[in-house]
């Protein structure tokens, strides 16, 4: 049973990976430019939902920006880690859903430096609302409310870490701390400080490594989304390990 549920978990994975490009690329612009409506060669973008979800490359003269196989791969990978640590628990359903978001959310920020609010408040949202549909069904309403309160507490967090270091730390962030508070708090407070510091830890030690190895400066921006994003990850595969 297991085995089927990461193949079925990779397979999902794989096919929503496929569809990232396309609004990573669009995604992928400063924080006052409107979201990119052609392709790097010019042409217009069109498919579903307006052109939001289609091949990830473009039909006239190639790809998006990041590549249709790394995206596939990763979202693969991760949702089929997180099937194998949760198992056929409902809250997997929560985390399948959010995965492809996160690598969304990964690409774009490494890209331009920016976690948008067209994504990041999504996130927080249907992190709460599908926890919220698995705690009705299975009757754990107390870790529902725990995971709403872990959204707010690494919320309050990082936004404290912004008051006091603006520069290192973005509105993105402190936005996205509390979708990944509530996916952590859903499996208690030891998971949400794991989780939560992990993030913390892997984004300073890539600044320390981009000082050490002199690829960056004091104050050069770098994207913490992703390292918050990993960080939540592995709490959440610790946290649904220990909860089986």
């Amino acid at each position: 049973m297991s085995v089927m549920l990461m193949v079925l978990a990779a397979a999902y994975g794989a096919a929503t990976g496929l569809l990232i490009p396309r609004p990573a690329h669009r995604l992928a612009v400063g924080p006052e430019e409107e979201w990119r409506a052609v392709c790097p060669g010019g042409h217009a973008i069109t498919g579903a939902a307006r052109g939001w979800l289609g091949r990830g490359h473009c039909p006239d003269c190639g790809a998006y920006g990041p590549g249709v196989l790394s995206t596939a791969v990763a979202t693969a990978v991760a949702c089929a880690a997180l099937a194998a640590a949760t198992g056929p628990r409902p809250e997997l359903v929560a985390w399948l859903m959010m995965t492809p978001v996160g690598v969304l959310l990964v690409t774009v920020d490494w890209r331009v430096r920016r976690l948008p609010d067209a994504l990041t408040v999504p996130l927080a949202g249907l992190a709460a609302a599908l926890l919220g549909l698995d705690g009705w069904l299975t009757g754990e309403t107390g870790a529902w409310r725990r995971a709403l309160l872990g959204g707010l507490v690494l919320g309050a967090g990082y936004l404290l870490l912004y008051v006091v270091n603006p520069q290192g730390i973005g509105l993105g962030d402190v936005k996205l701390a509390v979708g990944l508070g509530v996916a952590l708090g859903w499996y208690g407070w030891r998971t949400l400080v794991t989780g939560g510091a992990a993030g913390v830890l892997l984004g300073a030690l890539y600044g320390a490594g981009l000082l050490i190895f002199r690829r960056g400066a004091r104050g050069t921006a770098m994207p913490l989304g992703p390292f918050m994003i990993l960080g939540a990850f592995g709490g959440l595969l610790l946290g649904a390990a220990a909860a089986a």
